[in-house]
C-alpha cells in the first residue's frame, strides 16, 4: 500500500450535534450538505473523543500524548510560555522525515516564540494564527491598551526562516480568515499534485470558535445569525477542499478526515450544541468529549459506515503516522493507538478507554459504556469541586449522565482504576513536562 496524500481539516469548536450527519444541518437552521456527503463516503465516528480545550486536543492530536504529560494544559495569553517544547516530536516532523510536502494553515495553538512555530516543527510552511481567535476583538475592545496587551497578528513561515507577522488580527480580518486559509490549502495541494509529491495538508479552520463571524459573502445567508451563516461557510470551505481532489483525480489516494478539536461553544450568543450529550467544551460530559470526526479514504474505508467505538485524538497520531510510513516513537510513553485495521474494516477499536485530565486534575475516566467522575462540573464554573464517592454513569443508557449508577456497578472500579494505576507508573517512569518549561 503507497503511502497516501493525508488532508485533515480540523473546525474549531464544533459540537456533535451541529452537522446534519449528526442530527443538526438544517435542524440548526444550517445545512451541511457537503459535509454530510463525506460521511457517506467514508467512516463516520460517533465516539471520536477530544480533550477539554483547543490546546490540550492539537497538542494530542500533534504529538500522541495526553497533554497532562505535555505540560500543554489550557490556552495562556500572548508573551507567556505556552505551546509544545521541542522535544516533543510532532507529526509534520514523523512525515516529513518520510518524504512528505508538509503545510499548516490555520490556528497552531501550540506555541508562538521562534522555535516553536509550526514552521520550525516539522510544517514546510504555514499561516494563520499562533494562538486563538478570540483576540479578533482585542483592538475593537472598549479600553484596550496596546502598551500593555499585544496586538494580535495573522504569521507565516517557512522551515528554517523566522516566522512573520502579516496582517492585524481583528474583526474585519476575522472574517476573511478562512477564505485565505481554504486558499492556500489548493495552491498547495495543486503545486505537490504537480511534482508527485506526497502531501500533508493540516487545515484547522477557525470556525465555529467565537467570535463566530461569517465572511461577508455568507453574511445572513441562512436567516438565522452569524453562528448558522459561519456554519454554512465552513461546509463550504470543506467543499471546496474536497472538489479540488476530485478534480485533480487524487481521491482514492488521499486520506481525508474531517474532525472538531472541541465540544461546543459555551458563550452565548455563540452557543451551539452536542446533541444528545450533555455539556460543553471545558467539562468532562459527553458534550465536551465527544465531536464529530468523518474519515474518507475511497477503495480502502468501506463508504457509509458508522462506528460507536471508541477512538480517541491521540489516536489519529499513530495512525497517520504509520500510514505515511513513519515508526511511531518508542523512548516516551505514546498514548494513540494505530487504529488503521479498524478504519479499514478489518478489526474492532483497539481502545477500550482513557483517562480525562482538565489542567492537572484527573476528573473522569471513559472505559466502554462507562464513565466515573472524581470530580463534577456538568456546567462551565458551577462544579462541586472533588467527589468523595464518585459518579458512575453507563452512557449508552444515560447519555445525559443524570443517573448515578455506582452503587450497583461497583465492579466497575477494578478496570477503571487499574488504567488510572498504570498510567500514574508510567508518569513515574517518564515525568511530566511542566507547563511553561523551556526548550
Amino acid at each position: 500500500m503507497n503511502p497516501p496524500n493525508i488532508v485533515l481539516i480540523l473546525a474549531d469548536n464544533l459540537g456533535w450535534g451541529e452537522l446534519g450527519c449528526y442530527g443538526g444541518g438544517a435542524l440548526r437552521g444550517a445545512p451541511t450538505p457537503r459535509i454530510d456527503a463525506l460521511a457517506s463516503q467514508g467512516l463516520l465516528l460517533q465516539n471520536f473523543n477530544v480533550e477539554s480545550d483547543c490546546v490540550p486536543t492539537r497538542s494530542a492530536l500533534m504529538s500522541g500524548r495526553h497533554p497532562i504529560r505535555t505540560g500543554c494544559l489550557q490556552s495562556v495569553p500572548p508573551g507567556l510560555p505556552q505551546g509544545l517544547a521541542r522535544r516533543e516530536i510532532t507529526l509534520a516532523q514523523l512525515l516529513s522525515a518520510q518524504g512528505y510536502a508538509t503545510a499548516h494553515y490555520g490556528k497552531w495553538h501550540l506555541g508562538d516564540v521562534q522555535g516553536r512555530f509550526p514552521s520550525d516543527r516539522g510544517f514546510d510552511e504555514w499561516y494563520g494564527i499562533p494562538r486563538t481567535t478570540d483576540e479578533s476583538q482585542f483592538t475593537a475592545s472598549v479600553g484596550y491598551d496596546p502598551s500593555v496587551a499585544d496586538i494580535p497578528y495573522i504569521m507565516q513561515g517557512r522551515a528554517g526562516a523566522p516566522s512573520q507577522n502579516v496582517e492585524e488580527y481583528n474583526l474585519d480580518s476575522r472574517r476573511r480568515i478562512d477564505e485565505t486559509l481554504t486558499n492556500r490549502a489548493l495552491a498547495f495541494i495543486q503545486r505537490n499534485h504537480a511534482v508527485q509529491k506526497p502531501f500533508f495538508l493540516y487545515l484547522p479552520l477557525t470556525h465555529l470558535h467565537f467570535p463566530t463571524l461569517p465572511h461577508r459573502d455568507f453574511a445572513g445567508r441562512t436567516g438565522h445569525g452569524d453562528f448558522a451563516d459561519s456554519m454554512v461557510e465552513m461546509d463550504h470551505r470543506v467543499g471546496q477542499v474536497i472538489d479540488e481532489i476530485e478534480r485533480l483525480g487524487i481521491s482514492e489516494d488521499t486520506l481525508f478526515i474531517f474532525a472538531s478539536d472541541n465540544g461546543p461553544e459555551f458563550r452565548a450568543p455563540y452557543r451551539g450544541t452536542a446533541g444528545p450529550w450533555r455539556g460543553t467544551y471545558h467539562t468532562a460530559m459527553e458534550g465536551s468529549l465527544r465531536v464529530p470526526c468523518i474519515v474518507r479514504w475511497p477503495g480502502k474505508i468501506a463508504a457509509g459506515r458508522v462506528s460507536n467505538e471508541i477512538v480517541h485524538v491521540t489516536d489519529l497520531f499513530s495512525t497517520l503516522a504509520r500510514a505515511g510510513g513513519a515508526r511511531i516513537p518508542e523512548d516516551r510513553p505514546i498514548d494513540g493507538i494505530d487504529q488503521m485495521p479498524f478504519f479499514l474494516g478489518e478489526q474492532k477499536s483497539l481502545r477500550e478507554g482513557f483517562l480525562f485530565h482538565i489542567k492537572n486534575e484527573l476528573r473522569a475516566v471513559k472505559w466502554r459504556d462507562w464513565k466515573l467522575h472524581f470530580y463534577w462540573e456538568p456546567e462551565v464554573n458551577e462544579g462541586k469541586g472533588k467527589l468523595e464517592s464518585p459518579y458512575l454513569f453507563n452512557i449508552t443508557r444515560d447519555p445525559k449522565e443524570e443517573s448515578d449508577v455506582l452503587v450497583y456497578n461497583t465492579w466497575v472500579l477494578g478496570p477503571i482504576q487499574r488504567m488510572v494505576r498504570a498510567f500514574h507508573q508510567s508518569a513515574t517512569a517518564h515525568p511530566h513536562t511542566a507547563p511553561g518549561a523551556p526548550d
